[in-house]
């Protein structure tokens, strides 16, 4: 905080009160008005409850973190001074107490917030215990920016070599209404079936492509397509607990490569569609 005093012998008054609220404060010549640079710190009494943001922290900047939830959002919450970061699951079930230094990019959360003018404010984020490793390997391995989503593909590549040569070990298709992003009863069901069959196969990758039909154009579909995949990589993280250290980053593919023709309302159910691919590198199959 800089005060710039006038003359000698010139009088002014400056309030204890107006320094506690600004940053920069400039006293004038026998006159008490004074500018205030910069933007107050919200009075968490005069914020309003926010919802329950639930997801992966995709990235940070500074106080700004981003979360991935699982409908394939992207919601940014600030971290402030009275924020309390939690984690549960010990031994006894309580909650262990951390410094917003903790929230680091791969961390599966979730955020009691608070709304202000700014956005949303984190009241509260609680993580479990077990997750803080597999979100260390991530944040060390990944140089990650607010711009792009949270992926250990670089760390990947220097541990398994040739990245782009895999070995298919399974595919699995899940389905969509015309539109929509959202995952049905069936396939969440299918997805978490496929991440425990992947799971018994020595270091399996999966890699996530959406895929839309031919209705609608080009950045329509891609976008959908997009958000396909996002919601799927979240789910298959967050509920069937596949390590985000061991998916490749998601892929929508728009309305390439069909599966079916696009002529007839049943192929293009068909191509409404996420394939969960579980691979393995040949470069460590041995292929």
């Amino acid at each position: 905080m800089r005060v710039q005093f006038p003359k000698a012998g010139v009088p002014f008054v400056l309030t204890m009160s107006a320094l506690a609220a600004s940053s920069v404060v400039q006293a004038q010549p026998a006159d008490p008005s004074i500018t205030v640079n910069g933007v107050a710190t919200p009075d968490p009494a005069a914020m309003t409850p926010g919802p329950e943001v639930k997801g992966i922290i995709s990235a940070r900047n500074g106080d700004r973190i981003q979360v991935a939830t699982a409908d394939g959002q992207r919601q940014i919450v600030t971290l402030g001074e009275t924020t309390q970061v939690k984690a549960g699951g010990g031994l006894f079930g309580g909650k262990q107490k951390f410094t917003t230094a903790a929230l680091v990019t791969g961390l599966p959360v979730t955020i009691k917030t608070q709304q202000w003018s700014g956005g949303l404010v984190a009241s509260q984020v609680t993580f479990r215990n077990g997750d803080m490793k597999t979100a260390s390997m991530i944040h060390n391995g990944t140089n990650q920016r607010f711009e792009e989503q949270t992926a250990a593909t670089e760390a990947l590549r220097g541990r398994l070599g040739d990245i782009d040569k895999y070995n298919i070990k399974s595919t699995t298709n899940v389905y969509f209404d015309t539109g929509r992003y959202n995952l049905s009863p069936e396939a969440k069901a299918n997805l978490c079936s496929a991440a425990t069959q992947a799971d018994q196969t020595d270091n399996a990758l999966m890699l996530v492509v959406g895929y839309t039909d031919s209705v609608g154009g080009d950045e329509y579909n891609q976008t959908l397509s997009d958000k396909r995949a996002g919601a799927v990589m979240n789910y298959l993280q967050q509920a069937c607990h596949w390590k985000p250290y061991r998916m490749l980053t998601p892929t929508g593919m728009a309305k390439a490569d069909p599966a079916a023709s696009n002529d007839t309302p049943e192929g293009k159910a068909q191509n409404r569609r996420v394939s969960v691919n579980v691979l393995v590198s040949k470069s460590v199959d041995g292929m």
